[in-house]
């Protein structure tokens, strides 16, 4: 489907280029949208040639050039076909995350919460609080059972931001309320395919090579914490989406930034080689960008789901800097850091920390408009307390935000799944979402008649996905420290690491506290990244066969591990000693 062309030897800027004949001496790179490009491109009035050679300073910039058929957007076969494979692997990894969705028949775990949550939220405007028990038959299951109206008058403590629940109750208005156990889930199905979607463009942009691309969405489609995640109205989805989108968005900015560097550097004759044309020039400014603004919306409607959000902002702003700074020094400018940091960072700060901030606030916008949420009568009830030169509403809010705080940093209260997250690469400690006795013949026990039968959801990843994509992570460190001894670099290292500094890293400071497997579902695209990135090394690396027969060996076992583990994550019943020949780790029971 496409060239080979991701080698990371190539990145660094290895041969030598001139501007190919008929193309008035210009650059060409990938992203970049003009009108010279798209003569260079397609052959100008002045000669037939159809690609530009980039000079050797420049393509460290670019992800790949072992071959000058590169994948571009520009051409618009192959942009086609781009679309054409990334919207068949989401339909693919769609089909899996919503066939059955109804199925378990009954509040799956803390659907207990978001779900009721969400159902009161969207018929009277806020989360209500609902008893236990009515007349001694537990409300859940009164609830899976359609009889959904046995809400309490009162607001309920919720601890999350209410965004999250918002999209669940969106599912619930489009799909039949809550009498349909589907439209419970409906929300979360629909992120995790639009997640798949993204990790495939996110692939493209990245290594320029089709089928790389669709091996991310399909490794993202088979994976069993996100087919879990998808299938289960409850919050963590909606964020692995929302920063997806958000580092796509970055991305776009990143292209946009060089195609303008780019331009400044030839109009002044900037390059590495002519350091003299360089001394007195740190280049335009790039800090603002739409594709910026729009991943600071994103980023702060993320923190409206769960505050975990503001990891990805950080680390994602800080690398999007780290990439401008990155084009300003190998395209030749002076001073690349301190432009960089005073002319984008600064100002990208300026005006992104206010966006996200608003775009959070925005998400309780349902608290502030009904006067009986939750605490909004504080401030009036407490004179004299919180921060009292806020007006009142104000000065509710902020409280109501300092005891969720309290409660987040206190949570150690012991549960038999809680999982640390040094755990979470490697799969140690799954949820168990659900656990019932089925009847004994029906799902798969019909190939063990006699035996029990049962139904289980476990939020439990791939684990040779998992296995391999940290080992992968390793890797990756390794090439980059490499890469930076010899004074080479690769800006894709970054991108990988994304993930895991802003999804993983920052869970180590709390292992005194009650956490899950399941919220690793944030770390998943860069699992997969990594496992993407040491393909894409390899495929320089290795010769052709070597490379295939590694890779294809390594993608079937995962897709084998996949079909087998498939009733685990979707409820499927299973008689009981094949249930216990997934139980790969003791851990896992």
């Amino acid at each position: 489907m496409e060239p080979d062309e991701s080698s990371s030897n190539n990145i660094d800027g290895a041969g030598s280029a001139g501007p190919a004949a008929g193309t008035c001496g210009r650059r060409y790179h990938p992203g970049i949208r003009t009108k010279s490009r798209m003569r260079v491109l397609h052959g100008s009035s002045t000669g037939g040639s159809r690609i530009a050679l980039v000079p050797s300073h420049h393509r460290k910039l670019l992800p790949g050039w072992s071959q000058l058929q590169a994948y571009t957007h520009t051409s618009r076969g192959r942009q086609a076909m781009g679309w054409i494979v990334t919207l068949t692997v989401t339909i693919f990894g769609g089909l899996l995350r919503f066939i059955r969705l109804g199925s378990p028949k009954g509040l799956v775990f803390d659907e207990t919460y978001y779900v009721k949550d969400a159902w009161t939220m969207l018929m009277t405007g806020e989360a209500r609080d609902w008893p236990k028990t009515i007349h001694g038959t537990a409300v859940n299951a009164l609830f899976a059972a359609g009889q959904t109206d046995n809400w309490l008058p009162q607001a309920e403590n919720v601890v999350h931001p209410p965004l999250g629940k918002w999209f669940i109750a969106l599912g619930l208005k489009l799909f039949g309320g809550a009498g349909n156990i589907a439209a419970w889930r409906v929300a979360t199905a629909a992120a995790g395919t639009i997640g798949i979607l993204l990790i495939c463009r996110i692939a493209l942009k990245l290594f320029r090579n089709l089928p790389l691309a669709a091996l991310a969405g399909i490794l993202m489609s088979i994976d069993g914490l996100g087919i879990v995640m998808s299938r289960t109205g409850i919050l963590d989805i909606f964020i692995m989406s929302l920063v997806l989108g958000a580092f796509l968005c970055l991305l776009n900015h990143r292209e946009w930034a060089l195609a303008k560097l780019t331009a400044y550097a030839d109009a002044h004759h900037v390059s590495p080689q002519t350091p003299q044309n360089s001394r007195n020039l740190a280049g335009p400014s790039v800090f603002f960008s739409w594709w910026r603004l729009a991943a600071a919306v994103l980023l702060g409607l993320s923190c409206g789901i769960k505050w975990s959000g503001i990891y990805f902002f950080a680390v994602f702003a800080l690398i999007s800097v780290l990439w401008d700074a990155y084009n300003r020094h190998t395209l030749g400018y002076r001073f690349w850091f301190a432009s960089a940091v005073i002319r984008d960072g600064l100002p990208a700060a300026l005006y992104m920390v206010p966006t996200a901030t608003l775009s959070y606030c925005a998400t309780w916008a349902g608290w502030f408009i009904h006067p009986d949420s939750y605490m909004h009568n504080w401030a009036a009830a407490h004179p004299g307390e919180g921060i009292t030169w806020l007006p009142e509403t104000l000065r509710s809010f902020v409280e109501y935000h300092r005891q969720m705080w309290q409660f987040h940093v206190n949570l150690s209260e012991p549960h038999p799944y809680m999982a640390n997250a040094w755990m979470w690469p490697l799969q140690i400690r799954p949820t168990n979402f659900w656990l019932s006795e089925s009847a004994k013949g029906t799902g798969l026990c019909a190939i063990s008649p006699g035996s029990p039968c049962y139904s289980n959801v476990t939020a439990l990843g791939n684990p040779l996905l998992w296995w391999i994509g940290t080992l992968c992570a390793l890797l990756v460190i390794i090439i980059a420290l490499v890469h930076f001894a010899s004074r080479r670099g690769d800006w894709r290292v970054w991108a990988v690491f994304a993930g895991w500094l802003g999804g993983w890293l920052p869970w180590l400071q709390y292992l005194n506290r009650t956490t899950f497997n399941f919220y690793a579902i944030v770390l998943l695209p860069w699992v997969i990244l990594s496992v993407i990135y040491m393909a894409s090394w390899l495929k320089a690396q290795l010769k052709k066969r070597a490379y295939h027969a590694i890779v294809g060996i390594g993608v079937a076992a995962i897709v084998l591990t996949s079909v087998f583990f498939f009733p685990l994550w979707t409820g499927i019943p299973l008689p009981r000693g094949l249930w216990a020949a997934h139980m790969w780790l003791y851990s896992w029971i």
